[in-house]
């Protein structure tokens, strides 16, 4: 999983000019600042009065992701980026604003699998029905609602002007970040399954994502269980997987095309590939040990050669000469081995790309 922070949009919704909104917000993201920075997460405040949204002036459905207008793109981009959100709205005639509403009928895609909390603020409900009014929409776009909540009654939470709600207030608002911080991590492979540039795994549940530095700890450790038996088979001095840092892996990580297969946060296989002159290299292919015999490396192995830019004129790669089962599997794959091996104790395999048309 990435190590990134924890992107959280806090949207102020009131558009209303002089509205409590925007106190309120302020009032949040200083409340539960400090408890973001001990999460990770990173707070975005966001008034949707400054994002300039016009009522939706897309001719397209949202869910095809075909975006006319500038405003569109611009906010489906913010939403996209983000993990999570704690909607700050008022009460209008028991339910929530129609900015709320716009802002979220604009989008789709980008919503879902994404947990959000909500801070209500009004005076006799203290903002609560247009909580649950909004909670019945954002569900519908797959959007999670947080148990926990925030619900302001203007007239114990507003003093000589200012927002100075009371210290329970205060208490409940870390509670949501908490929870959403969390349900933000567990949904995580859930979004990461659903975008556009994951594609669907061999396994049930599991899909193939492009590996960037983030994925530098996961990859580690994967690399340290896989190429255990390549150290036994060869000399372990030979073997970088076993002994490169977590740096080190960043490093290549950025450096080569790597993809990885992933299951409910777990990283099962990897391999990268990149070009070399008119070769197409391929290496660190690896599948988790009690996932072996299942057809993966084949299947992770079979993708790295469809990436193949069509120029090259072979497919390269390398493996310890005393790895039977690997240099087994590459034969069969229809690689052929170098007469002998390299004063590093590897063995190069090449294979002609298919070509088609």
């Amino acid at each position: 999983m990435s190590t990134n922070k924890t992107r959280v949009l806090v949207l102020v919704c009131s558009t209303r000019p002089g509205a409590l909104g925007p106190a309120v917000g302020a009032w949040l993201t200083g409340t539960i600042a400090p408890r973001a920075a001990d999460l990770g997460a990173e707070l975005v405040p966001l008034a949707l009065a400054d994002l300039g949204l016009p009522f939706l002036d897309e001719e397209e459905h949202p869910s095809s992701g075909v975006y006319r207008n500038e405003h569109t793109r611009r906010w489906s981009a913010m939403v996209d980026a983000a993990d999570g959100f704690i909607v700050v709205t008022p009460e209008y005639n028991y339910g929530m604003p129609a900015s709320l509403k716009n802002a979220l009928d604009y989008l789709s895609r980008e919503w879902a699998w994404k947990p959000v909390g909500f801070v209500g603020y009004g005076n006799t409900s203290a903002g609560t029905r247009a909580v649950q009014h909004a909670k019945q929409v954002v569900t519908t776009l797959r959007l999670v609602p947080l148990g926990a909540t925030v619900a302001l009654r203007i007239a114990d939470a507003v003093h000589d002007g200012e927002v100075r709600p009371p210290a329970a207030a205060a208490d409940a608002a870390i509670g949501v970040l908490d929870e959403l911080v969390r349900l933000a991590h567990a949904l995580r492979p859930m979004r990461e399954q659903a975008r556009p540039e994951s594609a669907a795994g061999p396994e049930p549940g599991s899909y193939l994502r492009r590996l960037t530095p983030d994925d530098a700890p996961e990859v580690t450790v994967l690399q340290r269980c896989c190429w255990v038996d390549e150290a036994l088979a060869n000399d372990p001095r030979t073997v970088p997987a076993l002994h490169e840092s977590v740096e080190q892996v960043r490093d290549w990580l950025a450096d080569w095309h790597a993809v990885g297969l992933w299951r409910d946060g777990r990283l099962l296989g990897m391999v990268r590939t990149r070009r070399v002159d008119a070769e197409w290299h391929v290496g660190r292919l690896g599948v988790a040990p009690d996932l072996r015999g299942r057809g993966l490396g084949r299947w992770l192995l079979r993708k790295a050669e469809a990436a193949a830019d069509p120029s090259c004129r072979r497919i390269v790669l390398s493996t310890g000469a005393g790895s039977r089962d690997n240099i087994a599997l590459y034969r069969s794959e229809g690689y052929r081995p170098a007469p002998r091996a390299r004063e590093d104790g590897t063995i190069r395999l090449t294979k002609e790309p298919l070509r088609t048309g």
